[in-house]
């Protein structure tokens, strides 16, 4: 049976190739080297949509909602760190951001709230893949694993869109090449 944390697990995989991508850009930067500009609103629009508002969306909407009808805490425990810590997040990216305007970056700005993402998303992901998922495998029932599976797919479609996975994870490819 495939279970809604084996399918979030499988973005997780995507996102740390991004958040490898991400310190990638933020070295070079550092070494003063330059990093296109466009790159970096294409990773940002990564992280932003796919990380964000798809994956944490399936989380903070499908997921955890289950895992709290199932007795979990939403202010408290593992939900509730990860709801922490996707707040943190946005804000590191918010700061990555706004340091963005148009054809210009600020580098400082970028690196630094880049690097810091990034040591919180593998920390987060870490702590989800083998603490909380788990636990909620254990806890949701095979029909709510489905019941799950479903609305993610719908999520992806109604909040995404159909075939915006699949393009990102073409320029994850092609920034593995270019980056990695």
């Amino acid at each position: 049976m495939k279970t809604a944390s084996q399918e979030l697990i499988h973005e997780h995989e995507a996102i740390l190739v991004a958040l490898a991508i991400v310190e990638k850009m933020s070295k070079l930067f550092q070494s003063e080297k330059d990093v296109e500009t466009i790159d970096i609103k294409k990773i940002l629009e990564f992280i932003k949509v796919f990380a964000d508002k798809c994956h944490h969306g399936k989380e903070e909407g499908l997921l955890f909602p289950a895992l709290e009808e199932a007795g979990f805490s939403s202010q408290m425990g593992p939900v509730g760190v990860m709801l922490y810590e996707h707040d943190l997040g946005r804000g590191l990216i918010g700061k990555m951001s706004e340091s963005v305007s148009g054809s210009t970056v600020d580098k400082k700005t970028f690196f630094q709230a880049a690097l810091q993402y990034a040591h919180l998303m593998r920390g987060h992901i870490d702590k989800e893949n083998n603490i909380l998922f788990p636990m909620g495998d254990a806890a949701l029932s095979e029909s709510k694993q489905q019941e799950l599976l479903a609305k993610f797919q719908l999520h992806e479609e109604t909040v995404v869109g159909a075939g915006k996975h699949e393009e990102f994870h073409a320029l994850l490819n092609e920034f593995k090449v270019k980056y990695l």
